[in-house]
C-alpha cells in the first residue's frame, strides 16, 4: 500500500526520515500491539521540532 508522508499539523512540512518529531495520540486501550510505525500513521498527528519549539 502506499501513504502520503507524515506532516507537521502546524506548517504542513513532510516529516522526514529519522527526524525528531512530537506525536499527539491518545494512549491505546490494548497493550502488546507491534506495528508502531502503522498505528502512528492512524491514530497520531505530528508536529515538527521547529513548530513545537516555536510555540514556548
Amino acid at each position: 500500500m502506499l501513504w502520503d508522508p507524515p506532516k507537521c499539523i502546524n506548517c504542513d512540512k513532510e516529516i522526514e526520515k529519522n527526524e525528531q518529531v512530537y506525536a499527539k495520540l491518545r494512549y491505546p486501550k490494548r497493550k502488546g500491539f507491534t506495528e508502531i510505525k502503522a498505528y502512528l500513521r492512524n491514530e497520531a498527528v505530528f508536529i515538527c521540532e521547529n513548530c513545537f519549539d516555536n510555540k514556548k
